[in-house]
């Protein structure tokens, strides 16, 4: 049923793409033609494409005025980020947004010559899309959402201090959590921390791998992973009635049932991408001469609904000097 499920979900796309290109050819020549490709919906990538949209409706740049945005969600797979990126290429769009490490490897591996900037990408570097995130030198730049993984461990243990063993939990194939896990191994060892490694390959996995850890560590800890954000809601399932706290990599995550974070703000980066997007447009600027850009700005995040339900006080100078969300 999920091969069926999956070859109907790419038999339209490839239709409505069709479409897309189509409806371009009648009446939308002349106008910047930028294409969009999303890995997944979840309200980290969001808020990205809606900062990166807002940034150029800020620059004058307006959907439908003097750009064409054609937004493309490629439900978590990227075989449909590459039909996605082919069918841009096809339309020749001036620029490409790819947002997610997956999506814009997919758009890298295709397109060669238009303008690709990527945003929700840990390490464009260590994924390959770039020569060095200092010095891209071909046709992708962006903007990095690196989280401070030492930082999210330091404010777990401010929360948690009797923890000795900690479960991290990502997806084996995204390189970007692969990436975060070994930073999260390093900042565990330093604190002497014991680190239990789970993996999932399809969210399909993930309650199984998230209930064969609740005997084993004390906490778990999961990075910026996109299938695990997608599926925060099964996590929490299996979480909640465990009273098993989650340290998580970003925002979204803790309004989803994660208990905290210290994070970046993925509306802002997404926006800073924006703004680099304009450098392009306007002023015509080179991906190749453009370094990776990074938010420094960090805020800490903790879910209060959580932790009264599964009993973690929150000490005093945290309280004091973070911001809070309440879960919903």
């Amino acid at each position: 049923m999920n091969r069926f499920l999956k070859i109907s979900f790419s038999l339209l796309l490839i239709i409505s793409l069709g479409l897309a290109t189509l409806a371009g050819c009648s009446g939308e020549s002349g106008k910047i033609k930028i294409g969009v490709v999303q890995l997944v919906e979840h309200p980290a990538l969001d808020a990205s494409y809606q900062g990166f949209v807002d940034a150029l409706k800020d620059a004058g740049y307006v959907d439908g005025d003097k750009i064409t945005i054609s937004y493309q969600n490629g439900q978590g797979e990227q075989s449909n980020c590459q039909t996605i990126a082919t069918q841009f290429l096809n339309e020749k769009m001036d620029l490409i947004l790819a947002i997610a490490t997956q999506a814009a490897q997919a758009a890298a591996n295709v397109i060669k010559d238009i303008p690709i900037l990527v945003t929700a990408v840990t390490d464009p570097q260590d994924a390959k899309l770039v020569n060095t995130n200092a010095s891209p030198g071909g046709n992708v730049s962006g903007t990095s959402d690196l989280t401070p993984v030492k930082e999210q461990f330091d404010l777990m243990m401010k929360l948690l201090p009797d923890v000795k063993k900690i479960a991290v939990l990502y997806t084996s194939s995204e390189s970007n959590s692969v990436f975060q896990a070994n930073l999260a191994k390093n900042a565990a060892a330093a604190l002497g921390i014991e680190v239990i490694e789970a993996t999932v390959s399809a969210s399909n996995e993930i309650q199984q791998v998230v209930e064969s850890v609740l005997d084993k560590a004390d906490a778990i800890y999961i990075p910026t992973d996109n299938t695990f954000a997608k599926a925060m809601a099964t996590v929490t399932l299996v979480t909640g009635p465990a009273k098993m706290p989650v340290i998580v990599g970003e925002e979204g995550m803790v309004n989803s049932g994660g208990l905290a974070t210290i994070g970046i703000d993925y509306y802002k980066l997404g926006y800073q991408t924006g703004e680099m997007a304009v450098r392009i447009l306007k002023d015509g600027a080179k991906t190749a001469d453009m370094p990776i850009e990074y938010l420094k700005d960090v805020t800490v995040t903790i879910n209060t609904d959580i932790a009264a339900e599964i009993g973690v006080a929150i000490p005093d100078d945290l309280a004091q000097v973070n911001t809070y969300k309440k879960q919903g």
